[in-house]
């Protein structure tokens, strides 16, 4: 598909360039902004392409040619400009090193389109075609971004990712207000730029679910060895898993090893627990757990069962009831997993304060379990 007439795109591979290209734009700007990455065998995405929209100008900046460094930041990251995005989590990763701190103003189209009734995860094509009537070609979804020098149909399929965020954030932005939901929306993308912007999950035992019935020893150990993957993966730059997978990680939290050779027997397979890591890993697994490392421990929660599951299908009715009276997604309203930790653990989920907070927390807590 080639581009509308309308909305040729600059190819930038100089900074100089990039600078003058933002330069031109208004300080309240509502830029649109895409990435094309790879992530296959690295920790961090690599930012292969940067697309940006405004008011009928596009650009594709070339990050392979030249250190964009932190030229988005004085536009994106500190000023009023509004950035326009769809589905931004993974482009937000992806644009960590050139925006720490995320967008300043940050606006996404699939949050928009759940909460103006079009769907919960609505794809950017068919957004596009719901809203403009036009049908994007998906020919160049699994592309090799990293190559150069890009194809004329890769340089107008990435272009086109922007293209239409100008004309979808006006009708977004105006459902929104029309419905009484724009400070929801906001909520919600702040809560994603946060949640972007944090060094890792300071809790990931809380998502291996099978060691919900270990003891907080074992459950804390757990946690000190994923905390120690994530490090060193980060620092490493490959994947979680090739260090340590899940299966194993319970594995040595539930059973430590007695001796380097036997980490070494356990460990077979795994492609970047090197020597080094290994010894490092188990210097990690040695020490025992201290009375502050328990505290410091979220518990895991498990399934419910008994009064728990009773409660959690009361819980999911009423989610359901208010979800089709605010014209909401159940899904974007309180996902089940939610729930489902809520009426373990009795503690209100973080995911439900703000907005949530104010429209179900009456509606849910009575339904406890006794």
């Amino acid at each position: 598909m080639s581009l509308p007439e309308t909305a040729a795109a600059e190819w930038i591979d100089q900074r100089a360039a990039l600078q003058a290209w933002l330069a031109a734009l208004p300080a309240d700007a509502a830029i649109g902004l895409d990435t094309e990455f790879m992530r296959r065998d690295t920790f961090y995405p690599q930012l292969a392409l940067l697309q940006l929209g405004w008011n009928g100008r596009h650009a594709l900046i070339d990050p392979l040619a030249f250190d964009i460094g932190d030229a988005l930041q004085p536009l994106l990251g500190a000023g009023p400009a509004v950035t326009v995005m769809h589905s931004a989590s993974e482009d937000l990763e992806t644009l960590a090193p050139l925006l720490p701190d995320g967008p300043r103003v940050l606006f996404d189209t699939q949050i928009a389109a759940a909460f103006v009734g079009m769907g919960l995860g609505i794809s950017y094509r068919a957004l596009v075609a719901e809203l403009t009537g036009v049908e994007l070609d998906k020919g160049e979804t699994r592309s090799d971004w990293m190559r150069r020098p890009l194809t004329a149909s890769q340089c107008s399929y990435a272009a086109l990712d922007v293209v239409y965020l100008k004309t979808i954030h006006e009708q977004l932005g105006e459902r929104l207000q029309r419905r009484g939901r724009s400070a929801w929306h906001a909520e919600d993308c702040e809560r994603l730029r946060q949640r972007v912007r944090r060094d890792g999950d300071p809790q990931p035992q809380r998502t291996l679910r099978g060691a919900a019935d270990w003891s907080p020893a074992r459950q804390a150990l757990l946690r000190r060895l994923l905390l120690w993957r994530d490090r060193s993966a980060r620092r490493l730059d490959v994947p979680r898993p090739w260090l340590i997978d899940d299966t194993l990680a319970l594995s040595l939290a539930y059973e430590p090893p007695r001796t380097l050779a036997e980490l070494e027997q356990r460990a077979r397979g795994q492609r970047a627990l090197r020597s080094a890591q290994r010894s490092d890993l188990f210097e990690q697994l040695t020490p025992g757990v201290s009375a502050e490392e328990i505290a410091a421990t979220a518990s895991i929660p498990g399934h419910p069962s008994g009064p728990a599951k009773q409660a959690l299908g009361a819980m999911k009715q009423q989610v359901d009831t208010l979800a089709n009276e605010l014209e909401l997604p159940s899904g974007l309203l309180c996902p089940r997993k939610v729930l489902e930790e809520y009426v373990v653990t009795t503690e209100w989920p973080e995911f439900l304060d703000g907005w949530r907070h104010a429209v179900l927390h009456d509606r849910l807590a009575s339904l406890l379990p006794g």
